[in-house]
């Protein structure tokens, strides 16, 4: 199959703005809670008319501040509602928000000030600000005129500044962009290269949300829908579902530290959630590790064995009998506690950012968490393909949404046409052509394949194919999802490009670590054991497993376990959990060459 496409299936507005869904909700729902807020007393509601108060208040702050239309506005911040308010208010002032990951460093913050000329800056904390004020006075800023920081009340400032700004020059404002305006500038996370600004405009975001939220109607319209976001939000896939949840009236909530999710997810009762693969990776694993510390890890290993039968099952003529009594019997011993971690009420999750695999998208929909693995870009607004509740294909990242098609290169690479695809690369026309064909097709990088239903699979990356010595062609993301799959592999990296093998470097997960090591009666950290027969072996198990799923000649002959994890923060990982792999190869070159020094 060498192309795809869905046709469009609702009426897209050739007029307006994102702004147009709070002005509608407040007209139309005023009492209706949008967002819970975490607070000292809880949760509080913020109703849709208190949502368009405040960001018509913030707007009018920014407006008198002296931001015009079209200024870039960045906002540097963990997950928050604030964020949210800031996003909507910068739009409303008809200026456009420029994401910063709050784990950015002062270089990656500077750069990003810099190549896109930003005005103003929002930033979260005191640490925040310190690393604003030392890219300052380091690069040529002149554009950048007011930054301002949350924590010390940057909303009310704002509402303050803005009191002698009229409601008419606010609306007159908030309606002159159109679809074909600037909303935000979203720099890629920079896995290759400096991170370039990905322009996305109001109709991308109109075009993507208005066949998403009709597709995944399941999600979104049901009357007491509701999601935490936990992600960051200067991610596309965050953003995507912020923007979806106001359209669609969806209440929303934010979590902004990792480790309070569990009790917030048990407090906020999301009926969906959206996480990277990493997250559900983790989830898995910490059950399963829980389970054997606690002695009854066979348990857990069969329970997990029958909800991924229970799931390939339900796509077969009838689940047999005795797999039903079992499922069953594990639904009230296991598969409805971990139902309850995630709050209670969770019936889907929305995974994207990397692939999922066909182990764990089995595993949770057996255990009644159904994931709808999709596939998007920055580039993209996010998803150009996405599994349905009643059109799903574990394994797949689904078909293209409406009013979008896919073609299959000759090289294998995967190209996309659609209106959520971007208008180009921010100051880098070069960058832009290479991306964008002549014909219009946008040329994502990835590899894959389309079935003759159209649900699309995901095989690599076209630049991280690598070549052994025999000619062999190796995509590296088989092995490496399959290896994460292991509750103590964190990370890891398949080499063998001109090499007469297949290697790997794996990293040791340290929240998994100290309950294995404590079964096995070891003692010291990771460092103090990784050449440690018993760690070889247990990864060897998971190499061995990995290895079913490719060829002879693709499989992972020899591997080293190394000392350290590899992180943002160290810079072999993306916000978004992805692998640099270029940053990795280079910092571990004396590993690499080990593996074939003998």
């Amino acid at each position: 199959m060498r192309e795809f496409s869905t046709p469009l299936s609702v009426a897209l507005p050739s007029t307006g703005n994102l702004t147009d869904d709070v002005v509608t909700n407040a007209l139309e729902a005023a009492t209706k809670a949008m967002f819970s807020r975490a607070t000292d007393d809880g949760w509080v509601d913020v109703t849709a008319e208190q949502f368009h108060h405040e960001v018509s208040a913030v707007a009018k702050g920014l407006i008198a501040a002296g931001v015009e239309a079209g200024d870039r506005v960045a906002l540097l911040s963990k997950t928050r509602y604030e964020w949210t308010l800031l996003d909507y208010a910068i739009w409303f002032a008809g200026a456009v928000t420029v994401p910063i990951y709050e784990t950015s460093s002062a270089e990656q913050i500077g750069w990003i000030l810099e190549d896109s000329g930003t005005r103003a800056v929002v930033a979260e904390g005191p640490d925040h600000l310190a690393r604003v004020r030392e890219v300052r006075q380091s690069r040529d800023l002149a554009e950048l005129q007011h930054v301002w920081s949350i924590q010390d009340n940057a909303v009310d400032v704002l509402s303050r500044l803005g009191s002698d700004i009229s409601d008419d020059v606010l609306e007159q404002r908030r309606t002159a962009s159109g679809p074909g305006d600037l909303a935000t500038l979203i720099y890629t996370s920079g896995t290759t290269g400096r991170p370039k600004g990905c322009m996305l405009t109001h109709g991308n975001f109109m075009f993507e949300l208005g066949v998403a939220v009709d597709e995944l109607h399941e999600l979104f319209d049901a009357e007491d829908s509701s999601t935490l976001l936990f992600l960051p939000l200067a991610h596309v896939f965050a953003r995507i579902i912020q923007v979806g949840a106001v359209k669609s009236r969806t209440r929303l909530g934010h979590s902004s530290d990792i480790k309070n999710l569990v009790a917030d997810l048990g407090e906020f009762h999301p009926t969906f959630i959206l996480a990277v693969p990493r997250v559900f990776e983790k989830v898995f694993n910490s059950a399963s590790q829980r389970a054997t510390a606690d002695g009854r890890g066979k348990v857990f290993d069969r329970a997990a064995d029958v909800a991924i039968a229970w799931s390939r099952a339900l796509d077969g003529p009838k689940v047999p009998l005795r797999l039903r009594a079992q499922h069953a019997l594990f639904d009230r011993l296991v598969y409805a506690k971990l139902r309850q971690a995630l709050g209670g009420c969770c019936a889907h999750a929305v995974s994207g950012g990397a692939p999922l695999g066909d182990r764990l998208g089995h595993f949770y929909r057996g255990i009644g968490l159904t994931v709808l693995e999709g596939y998007g870009l920055t580039e993209t607004t996010a998803a150009l393909t996405v599994n349905l509740p009643d059109a799903q294909k574990i394994g797949t990242v689904g078909r293209p949404l409406p009013g979008t098609s896919v073609r299959v290169g000759d090289d294998g690479e995967l190209l996309f046409k659609g209106g959520q695809v971007f208008t180009g690369y921010w100051g880098n026309d070069t960058a832009t052509h290479e991306a964008v064909d002549r014909d219009g097709w946008f040329h994502t990088g990835d590899v894959g394949e389309v079935d003759d239903e159209g649900f699309v699979r995901i095989t690599g990356r076209k630049k991280e194919i690598l070549v052994t010595a025999g000619g062999k062609n190796v995509a590296p993301a088989v092995l490496e999802d399959r290896l994460r799959a292991h509750a103590l592999v964190d990370q890891c990296l398949v080499v063998g490009d001109g090499q007469p093998f297949i290697g790997a470097l794996v990293t040791i997960d340290r929240e998994t670590f100290p309950g294995w090591a404590e079964q096995h009666g070891k003692s010291g950290d990771v460092r103090a054991l990784v050449d440690d027969p018993d760690l070889v072996a247990a990864v060897q198990t998971a190499v061995d497993d990995a290895n079913k799923a490719v060829s002879k000649a693709e499989s992972i002959r020899k591997f080293a376990i190394l000392p350290d994890e590899w992180t943002e923060e160290g810079g072999q990982l993306t916000p978004s959990l992805k692998l640099k792999r270029n940053v990795v190869v280079r910092d571990a070159r004396a590993e690499i060459e080990a593996l074939y020094s003998v």
